[in-house]
């Protein structure tokens, strides 16, 4: 039987804990920053803060007046007609309002202003723990109203 030994300066031993400090640091932060952002096999879209979801209507090719209106509902626990509709429309566009049944989010309506010729088209985001959870198209007006998936504007939506 063979014994190895190893000796080491104070400084050497430093330097090797402060290594392997930092290197289980950089793996924690990045697992912490990378896991959890997938739903079902879609990545998660950060809203948490007026940055990002400015962010993600600006990757979308919108422009937009800010402030948003904010306002905080709380999704149904059961889902009327209306719901189940505007669900099926979240789920065209990888969102499911289901597992948020009966928890509060927060629901942010920009005013549009590069929408075709409307002038009064709203995005709305509905976020629910800095995710967002949904979002819609809308025009409220009754005449030429309508509500879509919330898709990149190329011009002809």
């Amino acid at each position: 039987m063979q014994v190895i030994t190893f000796k080491a300066k104070p400084k050497t031993l430093f330097g090797i804990v402060l290594a392997l400090t930092g290197i289980i640091v950089i793996v924690l932060t990045f697992t912490g920053n990378h896991l959890g952002k997938e739903v079902n096999g879609k990545s998660q879209i950060p809203c948490a803060t007026a940055e990002e979801r400015n962010a993600y209507l600006t990757s979308l090719g919108y422009t937009f007046e800010e402030p948003p209106e904010e306002k905080e509902i709380t999704i149904p626990e059961e889902f009327s007609q209306v719901y189940v509709d505007y669900n099926d429309i979240q789920k065209q566009q990888g969102f499911d309002l289901t597992p948020y049944k009966g928890k509060t989010a927060t629901i942010y309506k920009y005013t549009i202003t590069n929408y075709k010729d409307d002038a009064h088209i709203i995005a709305d985001l509905l976020v629910e723990n800095g995710v967002l959870i949904g979002a819609d198209l809308c025009n409220p007006d009754a005449e030429n109203g309508f509500l879509v998936a919330l898709t990149k504007n190329d011009g002809t939506n």
